[in-house]
């Protein structure tokens, strides 16, 4: 008789292969994951540049800007101010002016110690969020290639949509 290894034994290396597989199956996810959370990190610090004057005002100038001319980048025009201590001033300017033309009268935010102006109210706090909009859409393709989180794709990209779409409607 041969000696036989019972028939439920596996060879040490088989086991080794087995797991090492489920170890670098799970750094991969893990790193998937991570790049999400980079890609999310990111759409929030890109966003947070014009949402925080236009989230927290208490102190800071508000006012109306008439639109003189707009170009590829910017819109210019002067600033009338409509919160206590705001002083008027002859040029401001806006970037990114989608949704502005000539003679136009939008609500802005001053940004302090600058002659730069941000949207205020809905229009400007939708707008402000569309760099987090496209994170979510990037870490959506993410989530459900990488991590296989397939849900979590499909609600991340909605809520990136959504938030696209609202800036497209307010503008």
């Amino acid at each position: 008789m041969s000696a036989r290894a019972p028939s439920g034994h596996r060879s040490p290396s088989g086991s080794s292969r087995g797991s090492g597989r489920a170890v670098l199956t799970w750094l991969g996810r893990a790193a998937m994951g991570l790049v999400a959370l980079v890609l999310l990190v990111a759409g929030v610090w890109g966003s947070w540049g014009s949402a925080q004057h236009v989230l927290f005002t208490k102190g800071r100038e508000r006012g109306e800007m008439t639109v003189s001319r707009c170009g590829g980048e910017e819109c210019v025009g002067a600033f009338t101010p409509l919160s206590p201590g705001a002083r008027a001033r002859e040029r401001v300017v806006l970037d990114q002016s989608v949704g502005a033309g000539a003679g136009d009268r939008l609500a802005v935010v001053v940004k302090p110690d600058t002659d730069e102006v941000v949207r205020a109210g809905m229009p400007g706090l939708v707008r402000s969020w569309v760099p987090l909009g496209g994170a979510l859409l990037l870490a959506a393709v993410v989530l459900a290639g990488g991590v296989r989180l397939w849900r979590t794709a499909w609600a991340t990209a909605a809520a990136g949509l959504l938030l696209l779409a609202a800036a497209v409607v307010t503008v």
